[in-house]
């Protein structure tokens, strides 16, 4: 796979457009974010907290926000976060991982625990316990804490680890076996190729699948197949929109998008290395829901790079008019690891995401 090229300074500044505006709108939505559970029917995940973020910053105006948040909440019909039970402890709050119930009471602990051990301390007391978990709402606790840390949100950081805790997903844990690859394409080809995968049947929520996929034995080596080292993440974010690209795949997204979110929560992970795998572990395991895609070739995806895209402006005020919380989420996601890794499948692929170029492949 081609390694992109660095950014030019011109294309950083095309990326750097539009300026965010209404930063108080902003303030006074993500102020009632915390009235709304995590997730609404069916343990679908609540996206406001995060994509009014993205929007905002792919240029968004007050009026914008406003409008589309009054329309996700009345479409997804948004409920408030479950009753009290019991208050929780530094000795008792693990008893509540994996109880959707419990959000409002680990809530109320993480609370308490960043606002005594500030944002960096509660991360580094709690992140390594919640590491092998990040599948947690199909990876959407993950998303809603990358999206606190990038507003410095220590209200929002709170309701990420009480999110994450109380949607725990129990995956295989990383037993310290040697890998056999640093291609993460060559850890989804390698579980394509498990055929007691090919026998389950798709489930409507993604997490349903992570965790019937989890429980199959053959499965189970998947979390140590990896090589983790210096280049890990930019493999694993090349392979995510690489298929992304090829595929346009909903679970692909979350890949793509789920890779922007680990780049800003694993500084503040004192295991990073066991976040990693199991991140990767949770996208194999979505492969069945994709279809077991192959990924294209090196060719195929230079030859998509020299495909002529939209710009920046144009992807992003396609998106900004979206009610479709992953048209903007994509597009916020594509454009901040097009910053970093000057890929321009990032482009190519959100273009195609919001219908401005015909179908490449």
């Amino acid at each position: 796979m081609a390694t992109p090229q660095p950014m030019t300074k011109e294309v950083l500044m095309a990326l750097d457009r539009p300026q965010m505006q209404d930063t108080a709108a902003l303030d006074r939505l993500m102020a009632q974010m915390p009235d709304y559970h995590s997730e609404f029917a069916k343990t679908y995940a609540n996206h406001a907290p995060m994509v009014l973020v993205a929007l905002h910053r792919i240029g968004g105006d007050g009026a914008r926000m406003n409008d589309w948040f009054d329309h996700y909440r009345d479409e997804k019909k948004l409920f408030g976060p479950p009753a009290r039970q019991a208050p929780l402890t530094a000795e008792t709050w693990e008893t509540a991982i994996g109880h959707r119930d419990r959000e409002t009471d680990l809530r109320d602990f993480f609370v308490a625990e960043v606002d005594r051990l500030g944002i960096e301390g509660a991360l580094a007391a709690y992140l390594p316990r919640l590491s092998p978990g990040v599948g947690a709402s199909a990876l959407h606790a993950l998303m809603r804490m990358a999206y606190a840390l990038l507003r410095k949100d220590a209200t929002e950081v709170a309701v990420s680890l009480a999110y994450w805790s109380a949607c725990w997903l129990e995956m295989p844990k990383t037993t310290g076996a040697a890998p056999v690859t640093k291609d993460p394409a060559e850890v989804l080809t390698r579980v394509a190729a498990i055929d007691a995968l090919h026998r389950l049947p798709q489930k409507e929520l993604l997490w349903h699948n992570m965790m019937a996929v989890g429980e199959v034995p053959e499965f189970a080596p998947v979390v140590d197949w990896i090589e983790v080292d210096d280049d890990i993440v930019a493999r694993m974010a090349s392979a995510s929109i690489a298929l992304f690209t090829a595929t346009q795949d909903f679970c692909a997204l979350h890949a793509v998008t789920g890779m922007h979110w680990m780049r800003i929560v694993l500084p503040h992970c004192p295991t990073p290395d066991v976040m990693l795998r199991h991140f990767w572990q949770g996208v194999a395991a979505l492969m069945g829901s994709m279809g077991f895609p192959s990924l294209p070739s090196a060719e195929t995806l230079d030859a998509w790079r020299r495909l002529p895209v939209p710009s920046w402006d144009e992807i992003n005020a396609a998106a900004a008019q979206s009610y479709d919380e992953h048209d903007l989420s994509i597009t916020f996601s594509c454009q901040e690891e097009m910053k970093l890794y000057g890929d321009p499948l990032y482009q190519l692929a959100a273009a195609r995401r919001m219908g401005l170029v015909p179908d490449y492949t």
